[in-house]
């Protein structure tokens, strides 16, 4: 990374949610009980589809998928802001703050494709039922996870060389509690149209895919004469919709707390969002919605129980 007015970046300064150092062990015991929870309500979800025969459709596949990229996705953040947390020490090298940038450009962006996969999976499903177990086959299935893992760290990777090349001011405060991508572009002297154009791209992609597929589904579902047909094909991808609305509707409110009036502080704590508590709530919602999946759960939890 290149400076101007400086022999060169060896360093990034977190400043994190609060500088207040009351609110330090309530901020270290949120983060980490949110962290635990997602963690383990995800290899909880996993093991479900793993250990259980019937869940082995492309649905949960995809599903165990999603659950093993929010695990990562959160270790990539969390972690690092208990230590600065517990250190105090807010610093992150350049090489760190580049490698957090990579992998979580890694695993958002893969986020994005799962759930685009996902989408087309349920209007597969619904609008060419018959064809369902042709076309959703387990070598499609994991072609397009292996595709969406390419993707991704390409996807990464170059977003990752570009900021190499950026030039950066004497200020190097980051008001947020990890290296987000969107921050280091505010920090950068030089020219970023490129890098928010890659950015945006990043989202317009999947969201249009997931958009395309819905409306399929909908205008199929609504033409179901039966009461009974329209509420099961509703029933099939309501849990699916459910975390899109979440992760978009979040990220949507991400976007416009970062381009609207907003103090740094209430831009990272809308943040916090999207990167913690939407891998934390996805679990629930399919757990909830899905009564093969709780079942299997239950019998889980009964049985760990039982067993100590």
């Amino acid at each position: 990374m290149e400076s101007e007015n400086q022999t060169g970046v060896s360093e990034f300064l977190l400043l994190g949610l609060s500088e207040d150092p009351d609110l330090q062990p309530l901020l270290f015991g949120l983060f980490l009980s949110r962290y635990l929870v997602t963690v383990l309500g995800n290899l909880l979800i996993m093991l479900a589809v793993s250990s259980d025969s019937q869940l082995h459709t492309p649905m949960h596949f995809l599903l165990s998928h999603l659950s093993f990229v929010d695990i990562c996705f959160t270790s990539t953040i969390v972690p690092k802001i208990l230590v600065n947390i517990q250190t105090g020490n807010k610093a992150i090298t350049d090489a760190g703050c580049l490698t957090q940038v990579y992998f979580f450009m890694v695993f958002i962006c893969m986020d994005h494709l799962l759930l685009t996969i996902m989408a087309y999976d349920r209007y597969v499903a619904i609008c060419h039922p018959l064809y369902y177990a042709i076309i959703m086959n387990p070598r499609l299935c994991g072609l397009m996870s292996h595709c969406s893992l390419f993707i991704s760290v390409m996807n990464a990777l170059l977003h990752s060389l570009m900021v190499l090349h950026l030039s950066f001011c004497t200020d190097l405060k980051i008001p947020h509690f990890f290296c987000e991508l969107a921050q280091i572009l505010r920090l950068a002297c030089s020219d970023t149209l490129i890098n928010d154009i890659l950015t945006s791209l990043l989202g317009v992609g999947p969201l249009s895919g997931i958009i395309f597929s819905y409306t399929r589904i909908v205008s199929s579902s609504l033409r179901i004469p039966s009461i009974g047909g329209k509420y099961k094909a509703f029933s099939t991808f309501g849990s699916h919709l459910s975390v899109v609305f979440l992760f978009y509707g979040i990220c949507v409110g991400v976007y416009l707390s970062s381009v609207a009036t907003l103090s740094p502080r209430r831009r990272a704590v809308a943040s916090v969002m999207n990167t913690v508590v939407t891998p934390m709530v996805n679990p629930s919602v399919y757990s909830l919605t899905n009564r093969a999946i709780k079942g299997d759960l239950r019998t889980l939890i009964s049985g760990t129980f039982s067993f100590s």
